[in-house]
């Protein structure tokens, strides 16, 4: 459905992403952010159903054309760790906010996983930005703190996740309603990573609906 182009930073440099675009000529923008293993098939595929709804959607490639085979967690985690989170932030990131904003049209900002802490920083750090769904990921604190967030955020996270624990949950919680933060957050009896239909281990159809229609509907109050 979506076409591969490119998009450039604010610091003039170019970079890559899958697009898809909505039916609407003149529809709000969604930009995804992978998960740890990169712009794989379920992201793409999430751009295509963010299209779908009525959003153009924009998944930034932050690994430069590398994707990561599930089996692979040491390979996933060498990518991640090698990820300068503020560069792809505020530069890859922002420059596709920027593009879907071109025309005028409000911009949110999803993620999952390593993209959901991407989402939190985004939140902090892109004035661009409208609105933001997070799906399982939290930054260190250092990156970006909750009193800094600039948007609403809705926020997805499973009660069964040894990554981002339900402690990391609760504290991020607490420091955004500490700070008067707008947050609607979700709790789910699922897995890590189960909006993930491609990791059949994992995956929770009856929590990633949920999700989907509580994200869709959240972004559309947010977006037009």
């Amino acid at each position: 459905m979506g076409t591969i182009i490119t998009f450039k930073r604010p610091d003039g440099e170019e970079a890559s992403g899958y697009l898809a675009n909505a039916a609407s000529g003149n529809a709000p923008g969604v930009v995804v952010i992978q998960e740890w293993w990169g712009l794989s098939d379920q992201i793409k595929g999430m751009c295509d159903r963010f299209a779908l709804a009525g959003f153009d959607a924009l998944a930034p490639d932050l690994y430069k054309g590398t994707v990561v085979p599930y089996h692979d967690t040491e390979a996933a985690a060498n990518e991640m760790n090698s990820l300068d989170f503020m560069d792809a932030t505020t530069q890859t990131v922002r420059g596709a906010v920027q593009y879907l904003s071109r025309n005028g049209a409000r911009v949110g900002l999803t993620g999952f996983c390593l993209g959901g802490a991407v989402t939190i920083i985004g939140a902090t750090k892109i004035p661009e930005l409208a609105a933001g769904v997070v799906f399982y990921g939290i930054p260190p604190e250092q990156a970006a703190k909750p009193a800094d967030v600039m948007i609403p955020l809705q926020a997805h996270f499973a009660n069964q996740d040894d990554w981002c624990t339900p402690e990391l949950v609760d504290a991020f919680e607490k420091a955004m309603i500490a700070a008067s933060k707008p947050l609607e957050l979700y709790r789910y009896d699922a897995h890590h990573a189960f909006a993930n239909e491609q990791r059949v281990q994992v995956h929770d159809r009856w929590a990633s609906e949920l999700a989907w229609s509580r994200a869709a509907e959240f972004f559309r109050k947010h977006l037009g």
